[in-house]
C-alpha cells in the first residue's frame, strides 16, 4: 500500500502545536536514567525540559522531530525507538489506555486505540486494514518525508502497540508479522527479540499483521460506563487543538493547576487579563462553556486518582475541589453515570 507523503515545507501541521509531548518524556526519563544529559536537546525550539510535566502542553511535530533527531545522536545507541516502546504501558496511554482497557473485546480496543491515537502523542498517522478474512493489520505511515526518523517512530509506535496487546490479552500473543519500509538496521536482531517473529525490511509499507481471531477475544476489564466517560475525554481532547481553542487550552491550564482551591470564572478572566464578559464570549466562540470545562477537567483527575488507587474516595474529592464527600460522590456520578467506587473496581 502507498501513500503520498507530503513534504514538510509551508504545510501548516508542521509547526501547529497539537501533539501531546508523551514521546519526549519517555526520552528524558530513559536520558535520567542512563546518566544522558538532555537539556540541550530543547535549544533554540522555545521548550524547556521541565514543561513536559505539563499536561496542558503541546508540541509541533517540528519541536518534536528537532528533540527525537537530539536524543539518538546523544544516545549513539539505534534500537532506542524500540526500547522506549517495549516499556510503554496502558498507564502511558493515560486515558486512551483506560478506554482501550474498559472496552469490550480487543477489537474495539484496536478501534479505539487507532482512531485516538493522536491523543497520547503519536507522530505516526496510524490505521487499520482487514488484509483477509483470517488477517487485520495495524498500519502507520509518515506524517512528513522524513526518512533518518521512521525507524525510530515505527519501533516506538509498534513495540508500545504489542505491549499494550500483552498487557490486555496475556504474554501468549504474538504479532502475524511485522514489515518496514525502510532497510534492515543494525540492530535489526532486536526487532525479532521484541516481537517474537522475523521482521520484513524494505517492505511497500510499515505494518503489524494480527491473527484476526484476536479481535473477538473479550477483554477483563470491560466496564461499559467508564468505556464510555474515557471515550468521551478522549474525544474532547481531540477537540481541543487548532487556534481558535487557545483560550480553552489556558483555561484548562489554569484549572488544572487549582484543583484543590478551584477559581471562579471571574478569576481566572482576571489571571488572563480579561473581564468575565469577554472570557465568556470568547468561550462560546469556541463552543464552549466554563462549567463544562472545568467539570471535563476535574472528572479526567479523578478517573486518574481513582485508576492509580492510592488516595480513598474522599482524599480524591478534595484534590479536586470537594471539601464533602458526598457532594463528590454525586458530582461524579453525574459526570460519569456511576458512583466512584464502582468506576475504582473496574479499573482495578
Amino acid at each position: 500500500m502507498l501513500r503520498t507523503v507530503p513534504s514538510a515545507s509551508r504545510d501548516p501541521r508542521y509547526t501547529a502545536a497539537e501533539i501531546p509531548p508523551n514521546v519526549l518524556v519517555y526520552l528524558t526519563e530513559l536520558a535520567t536514567a542512563r546518566g544522558v544529559p538532555c537539556e540541550g536537546w530543547f535549544a533554540g525550539l522555545g521548550l524547556q525540559r521541565g514543561q513536559l510535566s505539563d499536561p496542558s502542553l503541546r508540541v509541533s511535530y517540528r519541536q518534536a522531530s528537532t528533540v527525537i533527531r537530539r536524543a539518538l545522536r546523544s544516545f549513539g545507541a539505534g534500537d532506542i525507538g524500540l526500547v522506549v516502546g517495549r516499556n510503554e504501558t496502558l498507564g502511558s496511554f493515560g486515558l486512551l489506555g483506560l478506554a482501550m482497557m474498559t472496552s469490550r473485546t480487543f477489537g474495539e480496543a484496536m478501534r479505539v486505540g487507532i482512531e485516538h491515537h493522536k491523543v497520547c502523542g503519536a507522530l505516526l498517522e496510524v490505521g487499520f486494514e482487514a488484509l483477509d478474512e483470517h488477517e487485520v493489520a495495524l498500519v502507520a505511515w509518515p506524517r512528513f518525508s522524513d526518512p533518518e526518523l521512521l525507524p525510530f517512530l515505527c519501533e516506538e509506535l509498534f513495540a508500545s502497540s504489542l505491549a499494550i496487546a500483552r498487557q490486555l490479552l496475556g504474554p501468549a500473543f504474538r504479532p502475524g508479522g511485522v514489515e518496514l519500509s525502510y532497510p534492515a538496521p543494525a540492530h535489526a536482531a532486536a526487532y525479532r527479540e521484541v516481537f517474537g517473529c522475523e521482521p520484513r525490511f524494505g517492505a511497500a509499507c510499515n505494518r503489524v499483521r494480527v491473527d484476526a481471531a484476536w479481535l473477538a477475544r473479550e477483554l477483563p476489564g470491560y466496564n461499559p460506563l467508564t468505556a464510555r466517560q474515557a471515550l468521551a475525554l478522549c474525544k474532547q481532547q481531540n477537540s481541543r487543538d487548532g487556534a481558535s481553542q487557545e483560550i480553552v487550552a489556558a483555561v484548562e491550564r489554569l484549572l488544572r493547576s487549582r484543583l484543590r482551591q478551584p477559581p471562579t470564572i471571574g478569576d481566572v478572566a482576571r489571571t488572563l487579563n480579561l473581564s468575565e464578559r469577554s472570557l465568556r464570549r470568547r468561550l462560546a466562540e469556541s463552543g464552549r462553556i466554563f462549567r463544562e470545562i472545568h467539570d471535563r477537567v476535574r472528572a479526567e483527575r479523578a478517573l486518574q486518582l481513582l485508576h492509580d488507587g492510592t488516595l480513598s474516595v474522599a482524599e480524591i474529592g478534595r484534590e479536586i475541589g470537594f471539601s464533602d464527600p458526598r457532594e463528590f460522590r454525586r458530582a461524579f456520578k453525574r459526570w460519569t453515570g456511576m458512583p466512584p467506587r464502582s468506576a475504582r473496581r473496574h479499573a482495578a
